[in-house]
């Protein structure tokens, strides 16, 4: 299983970028879908979450700013990011809960990381 993010760049303070994560491999089905962010010298921190179901999770620093979307036809998250802040700025890592095929459960996987930064 691998989880392929993109979307990521910089953009001006106010501005707005969508992050897009795709998953691939034998995947026998996918609970919660999210995405996390490591700012320089801090720990990672979760972002958003959508369940299969469609229910959400946000962090208080992106309510209101931020939406998460989920296709599970394609198996992909979404990430639509608006009135973007200087502290927005991170690594933007996609992270999922994968039943993949032959295994025996669910497991945790993560995306290899896409650059956000918003200059002021």
């Amino acid at each position: 299983v691998q989880l392929q993010a993109s979307g990521g760049g910089l953009v001006q303070a106010g501005g707005s970028l969508r992050l897009s994560c795709a998953a691939s491999g034998s995947i026998f089905s996918i609970n919660v879908l999210g995405w996390y962010r490591q700012a320089p010298g801090k720990e990672r921190e979760l972002v958003a979450a959508i369940t299969r179901g469609g229910t959400t999770n946000y962090a208080d620093s992106v309510k209101g700013r931020f939406t998460i979307s989920r296709d599970n036809a394609k198996i992909a998250v979404y990430l639509q990011m608006t009135s973007l802040k200087p502290e927005d700025t991170a690594v933007y890592y996609c992270n999922a809960d994968v039943f993949a095929t032959g295994t025996p459960g669910f497991r945790n996987y993560w995306g290899q990381g896409t650059l956000v930064t918003v200059s002021s």
